[in-house]
């Protein structure tokens, strides 16, 4: 029962994670924006990278997957000069619904590592996704699901695995449900039931954990099994060794 408990409230987060993020969720009452006009007549299409007015700057536009139009801007930062000029890529920005405005940028370092990213994942003009790298890896994710400007769900990742997700599910800007995941799956559940910010009951995988629990004990076996032969193979080269010598006669013995 703990298990189908475990499974249906996961299944329940999951939901409404997919249906926060999806630009079509709330249907006709989720707020939809159209890229406005400058003065000059050309199209203002929000860009979050900085390039204008810089001279150690350029930028290039192509289109991406499925865009008739240029929906994808790189901006390169310009590194020293003569024979060692050359463009490092700093930001890169995409209007990925082709409505003629950027919806996510990405930002990286010297070295062409990502840094961070931020989305607009339901087009509604503001930012609600942002992703934190490290050494180029995937490290944070938070999601801001509600539209109030902060996030209320936040992922982290290890080695570029998910490793855990922290979940405020009732609003207040504090965390009540925290999940730890192993080999890519969920292994265990915690709930914060008084809001005190401390898990009040955990609920767990069993058969993961039986399967984890049986993995380590396969890997102890073989690991003492190895050990044990290693060990007898010394003694083994050990008794080899006292019984030739054992066999030949003592010099002084000798007539």
């Amino acid at each position: 029962m703990r298990r189908q408990a475990l499974i249906a409230l996961t299944a329940l987060g999951l939901l409404g994670a997919a249906c926060s993020s999806d630009p079509g969720f709330e249907g006709a009452k989720a707020p939809k924006i159209e890229a406005a006009r400058n003065a000059d007549g050309s199209i203002d299409d929000r860009s979050m990278c900085e390039w204008k007015g810089r001279a150690d700057r350029e930028a290039s536009e192509t289109a991406g997957p499925g865009a008739i139009q240029p929906n994808v801007r790189r901006v390169w930062q310009i590194v020293g000069t003569g024979e060692d000029r050359h463009r490092a890529l700093v930001c890169r920005e995409i209007d990925t619904n082709f409505d003629g405005v950027k919806d996510v940028v990405r930002r990286y370092n010297d070295k062409g590592e990502s840094l961070h990213e931020e989305s607009d994942a339901n087009y509604d003009g503001r930012i609600d996704t942002w992703l934190t790298f490290a050494s180029g890896r995937l490290a944070e994710v938070r999601i801001d699901s509600d539209r109030d400007g902060n996030p209320d769900e936040w992922k982290y990742y290890s080695g570029g695995k998910l490793a855990r997700i922290k979940r405020d599910t009732n609003r207040d800007g504090k965390p009540d449900v925290w999940e730890i995941y192993r080999m890519g799956r969920l292994e265990r559940m915690g709930v914060d039931i008084d809001a005190d910010e401390r898990v009040d009951r955990w609920d767990h995988d069993n058969e993961l954990r039986r399967r984890l629990e049986d993995d380590e004990r396969r890997k102890e076996e073989e690991a003492a099994a190895k050990k044990a032969a290693e060990d007898q193979g010394a003694a083994d080269k050990a008794n080899e060794a006292v019984d030739g010598s054992g066999s030949a006669e003592p010099s002084g013995n000798k007539k």
